[in-house]
């Protein structure tokens, strides 16, 4: 692969970006200077800038604790979207959102650039767990729960069976397979009820932990699965 194709694979700026990079001498190929863009190198090389190794990925993932007030998308003339979000240590190239959630909604959300592994993690048939906390606006009852789990109409559509984790008279912790639109606020009207608070804690094997508010933590593809 040549060197101005790699570095900018590496995240480091588009092709002029990284040719002008290569004329300040500061990057390095098996500890020798290198300012030819056109030079073929591997991720056998060593390859540093400004003296710190710059590591090679085809993938990456990247998790965010979305908050609430911004929009999943990549862009927008609009409103302002998660990307915004992002610190400068993300290589944002090619990223994308895996689904998404609501304007309003908060909690964890997947990025990465891996086509398949996003139909995958997407794909009906694959039925990948996603838990939400959910504020309702009125008590939850025992059999409002129940309801939830068979399945609730939400516009001519049941719902697949689901969980649902009592947290307080009006607080739940639900978890569903699927992911159709504002599924879980049309959950929570099918009984009578409105969510006034909303956060998805867990999608596939990933989950928040620690991570604060607008946050940003870089991944293994193994921590998804």
């Amino acid at each position: 692969m040549r060197l101005d194709k790699y570095l900018t694979e590496c995240g480091l700026g588009s092709r002029s970006d990284v040719k002008k990079i290569l004329k300040t001498r500061e990057i390095k190929v098996n500890g020798q200077i290198e300012f030819s863009p056109k030079v073929n190198v591997s991720t056998a090389d060593e390859i540093l800038y400004k003296n710190e190794r710059i590591e090679y990925k085809a993938t990456r993932y990247y998790i965010m604790n979305k908050p609430a007030g911004y929009i999943t998308a990549t862009e927008d003339k609009k409103h302002k979207t998660v990307l915004e979000i992002f610190p400068e240590w993300v290589i944002q190239k090619n990223l994308f959102p895996v689904g998404r959630l609501d304007k309003d909604t908060e909690g964890l959300l997947l990025f990465t650039n891996d086509g398949p592994m996003s139909h995958e993690l997407l794909s009906p048939k694959k039925h990948v767990d996603k838990i939400y906390y959910v504020e309702a606006e009125k008590n939850i009852t025992d059999e409002d729960m129940k309801r939830l789990e068979l399945g609730v109409d939400i516009g001519g559509y049941i719902t697949k069976p689901s969980k649902c984790e009592r947290v307080d008279e009006s607080k739940i912790n639900l978890t569903i397979s699927e992911g159709r639109f504002h599924q879980v606020k049309k959950m929570l009207h099918a009984i009578d009820n409105c969510v006034i608070y909303l956060k998805r804690i867990k999608f596939a094997g990933l989950e928040l932990g620690d991570l604060k508010i607008g946050e940003v933590r870089e991944i293994d593809v193994k921590e998804i699965l």
